[in-house]
């Protein structure tokens, strides 16, 4: 993998995988199933993102993309501070934080204490509604100092496109911008609560890289004009993350052509760009490895059987999408019986779950594959593990693997701790 966190080829068939990724997996223990996160492609990639944005900008990682210790550590070095959406993701933030950075927290339905720990903490709080205005303010009360707060805003004409729209339509995210002028009146009567800009996040994975600086100056005049119509001190215009990565082709959101276009961008005196990606960061230094259980054919397919599956996984079972693998042979076979293996067929990759919904591609060819090969799964940093339903049969979870392939001397770190299996239900994050 290159130093800009490019891989040499498309995602598919022929898809490379890095030397350093390569021996990490093979270092496991068989059945193989392990998440490996390199640190060097999330530091080239948020420095080359970095590089891109305007001068005087604040880059946040929306660490709902993905949590691991190992990957925050890692972004910690070359980002602004952290965007979280919930107080768990709140307590990592604050282990992971580098003294002097910047936390944020964003997301709908923030509870009582969340809010409570937010104003604790320092956190700029992105408000979703009045009701949650009213919250913040209370919370800050029994804290005994004032929050900091932006109003996130759905407007009228801020539609982008991409996977996840949040904005320009009916959603459950940020404010009317017809209630603006009663929510700013009530922001007025609560002096718990300093506003100091808007939020205005409108969209997940947009690979129009014109089209998004087009949003985000844009997203500046409008905060600009609402600034000057309600009085509102303006310090923060937070555009939100929704920088696209393709999971089956080689397109790429052009940061050359972003940059270009936002050249002359120019914000008032004392304001700060905010922007808070999440896959676009992580996913690119992520791979899900699963070895081949058993190889079977019915009804004319052949299927792939994992150790591993969507409660690892889940992103191309809910986006409903064929997510391309690599096959990594392994030639040991310490078994009694024939190995299995099929040569020149197209197969569907499957999990270890009791759901014909376990599937992760379908169709893709293979020249040669064998039980007890490994399947390895590219662009897998986001939006992976953290979405998947982990409890479903209670198989246990995968490895976790930290590497650095910037590392001359040893580039595999492992981390092999396996966590506990979570208790909270499925969700689908607001992601970023």
């Amino acid at each position: 993998m290159s130093s800009g966190g490019v891989s040499p080829r498309a995602p598919g068939p022929g898809l490379t995988v890095p030397p350093a990724v390569r021996a990490a997996i093979l270092a496991t223990a068989a059945p193989r199933c392990a998440y490996v996160y390199d640190r060097a492609v999330l530091r080239a990639q948020a420095r080359a993102l970095r590089d891109a944005l305007p001068p005087g900008s604040m880059l946040l990682y929306a660490m709902k993309a993905n949590g691991h210790p190992g990957v925050l550590d890692a972004l910690a070095d070359v980002v602004d501070g952290f965007e979280v959406a919930s107080g768990g993701e709140l307590a990592l933030a604050r282990a992971a934080v580098r003294p002097g950075q910047s936390l944020v927290m964003g997301g709908p339905g923030k509870t009582e204490d969340e809010l409570r720990a937010a104003v604790e903490a320092a956190v700029t709080v992105n408000v979703e509604s009045a009701l949650e205005l009213r919250r913040l303010a209370v919370a800050a009360e029994r804290v005994g100092r004032p929050a900091q707060a932006t109003l996130r805003v759905n407007r009228r004409h801020a539609a982008l496109p991409g996977s996840h729209a949040m904005s320009g339509q009916p959603t459950p995210f940020g404010l009317d911008e017809e209630a603006l002028d009663e929510v700013v009146a009530l922001a007025r009567a609560l002096p718990a609560v300093a506003l100091v800009g808007f939020s205005l996040h409108a969209v997940s994975n947009n690979l129009d890289a014109a089209a998004h600086a087009r949003f985000v100056t844009d997203a500046v005049a409008w905060a600009q004009a609402a600034a000057r119509r309600y009085g509102v001190p303006l310090a923060v215009v937070n555009v939100g993350g929704g920088f696209g990565v393709s999971y089956t082709s080689a397109e790429r959101f052009d940061l050359a052509t972003f940059a270009r276009e936002l050249v002359g961008l120019r914000l008032p005196a004392g304001a700060r760009l905010v922007v808070e990606p999440g896959r676009y960061l992580a996913a690119e230094a992520g791979w899900y490895a699963a070895e081949v259980l058993d190889l079977k054919r019915t009804h004319g397919r052949w299927f792939a059987v994992l150790r591993g599956g969507t409660h690892h996984f889940r992103l191309p079972a809910a986006w409903g999408y064929s997510h391309p693998f690599a096959v990594l042979p392994v030639d040991a076979w310490p078994h009694p019986y024939p190995r299995p293996e099929v040569r020149d067929v197209p197969v569907d990759a499957v999990g270890e779950l009791c759901t014909p919904r376990d599937v992760l591609t379908r169709g893709q060819p293979v020249a040669r594959l064998r039980v007890g090969d490994v399947l390895v799964f590219g662009r897998t940093g986001a939006y992976g593990w953290e979405i998947s339903h982990h409890d479903f049969l209670r198989h246990d979870p995968p490895a976790f693997l930290v590497i650095d392939s910037d590392s001359a001397d040893d580039n595999r770190s492992a981390d092999d701790a396996r966590p506990a299996r979570s208790t909270s239900p499925v969700h689908q994050p607001d992601e970023g």
